[in-house]
C-alpha cells in the first residue's frame, strides 16, 4: 500500500501494490476521469509531479511519445512504485455509484446467442451491485491484463454478473473464454465501471443503438428501464445492427420484457445481406436512427455501444442533429 497525493486538490488516497492509480482513486470515492479502463481511450491521463510509476502496457493506444516526454501517464495502466504526487482534474461526474471491487466469479452457464456471441454467467464470491449499462474487467486465465465487457443483466443483489461477449478472431481473451473456460471454473473480475449507465431521472424517451457485442449493455439498459418505476411512462426504442442476418440478435430477450411492442420497440438492421433472404431494414444503425427519428433526436436520451466505426458515425449524427451531449451516453473503448 502506498500513498498518492493530489496537491492541487489537497487530497491523498491509498493505492494497493497490485492496483492502478485510476482504480484505486475510484475505490476511494474520487472522481478520476476515465472511460475504457484498458489503455485505449486516453481519458485517464495524469501528470506525474513526483515519484515513480510502472506502466502495464508500453504499447497502450492512448499513450503517446509526447505524453512520455511530458511525464504523463494513463491512470488505468500506471502502478505506483512508491509515494507519488500527481496532477489530475477530478470531477464528481466520474465518482462511482457502486464502488468497484475485485471479486472472483464462478462460471455457472454459457449460452450461444449468435454464431459469434455467447453469454457467460458468473456467480460472484461476494455481492457487488452495478447500474444497467456498466461494465467490468474480466481477467481471462493466462492472458495479460483485464478486458472490459459490459454486463447484460440487472440486479438488486449483485450476486451474479452476466456478459454477452463477441468472439474476436485470434483475440487472446475471447479465445480463452470461448474455447478453454469451463463450467465451475473461477476467474478474477473487477467492477463495476463505466459512465453509460441508465439515467432514471431523465425526462425523455430512450433511444438505444447497438452493433456486435454492444448488444450486452443495451439489453441491460432495456431491462433496467422496464424495471424502473421512474421510467414507467417512457418509451424505449432499440436499434440493433449486424453485417448479415446471422449477426442479428436481441429480439427474444426483449420480448420477455413487459411492454414489448407497446412501449419497447425493436428495429433490426442488416448492412450486407449476401444471401438475399433478409426482408427487414438495410443500412447502418445511424442511418436507421436518423430516418426514424430525424429532427426529433434531441428529444431522446441516447445510449450506444458497438464497433468504433459505428460509434463514430453515431457521434457525428448526434452532433449534426444538435443533440445536447448531456443526453448522449457511451463508453469509449477505442
Amino acid at each position: 500500500m502506498t500513498q498518492i497525493d493530489i496537491p492541487a486538490a489537497q487530497i491523498s488516497f491509498d493505492c494497493a501494490d497490485n492496483d492502478t492509480i485510476l482504480r484505486a482513486a475510484l475505490r476511494n470515492g474520487l472522481g478520476f476521469p476515465y472511460e475504457c479502463n484498458v489503455g485505449t481511450c486516453g481519458n485517464c491521463k495524469f501528470e506525474l509531479i513526483e515519484g515513480e510509476v510502472s506502466h502495464l502496457r508500453a504499447d497502450s493506444p492512448g499513450w503517446h511519445e509526447r505524453d512520455k516526454q511530458r511525464n504523463r501517464y494513463l491512470g488505468c495502466q500506471a502502478k505506483a512504485l512508491g509515494p507519488c504526487k500527481i496532477k489530475v482534474s477530478l470531477r464528481d461526474h466520474y465518482k462511482s455509484h457502486y464502488v468497484p471491487q475485485k471479486v472472483q466469479g464462478t462460471l455457472t452457464a454459457m449460452t450461444d446467442i449468435t454464431h459469434d456471441i455467447r453469454e457467460f454467467r458468473f456467480r460472484l464470491s461476494k455481492p457487488v451491485e452495478f447500474l444497467p449499462g456498466q461494465y467490468a474487467l474480466i481477467y481471462a486465465p493466462h492472458v495479460e491484463g483485464g478486458r472490459a465487457y459490459s454486463m447484460s443483466n440487472i440486479t438488486n443483489t449483485g450476486d451474479e454478473w452476466h456478459f454477452q461477449i463477441r468472439k474476436v478472431p485470434n483475440g487472446a481473451a475471447t479465445t480463452v473464454l470461448f474455447d478453454k473456460l469451463s463450467i465451475g471454473q473461477t476467474i478474477d473480475l473487477d467492477g463495476p465501471y463505466g459512465m453509460a449507465y441508465l439515467r432514471e431521472d431523465a425526462p425523455r424517451d430512450l433511444l438505444l443503438l447497438a452493433g456486435g457485442s454492444g448488444l450486452s449493455p443495451m439489453i441491460s439498459l432495456s431491462r433496467g428501464a422496464i424495471a424502473s418505476k421512474s421510467l414507467a411512462g417512457r418509451n424505449i426504442h432499440f436499434i440493433y445492427g449486424g453485417r448479415t442476418p446471422q449477426d442479428i440478435a436481441g429480439e427474444d430477450m426483449l420480448r420477455e420484457l413487459e411492454g414489448f411492442g407497446a412501449r419497447l420497440f425493436y428495429y433490426p438492421v442488416v448492412s450486407a445481406d449476401t444471401s438475399g433472404t433478409w426482408t427487414g431494414r438495410t443500412g447502418f444503425v445511424h442511418e436507421v436512427a436518423a430516418s426514424l427519428f430525424g429532427a426529433h433526436l434531441a428529444d431522446y436520451e441516447i445510449y450506444f455501444a458497438g464497433p468504433p466505426l459505428m460509434a463514430d458515425a453515431i457521434t457525428r449524427m448526434v452532433v449534426e442533429h444538435k443533440v445536447p451531449m448531456s443526453q448522449v451516453h457511451f463508453d469509449q473503448f477505442s
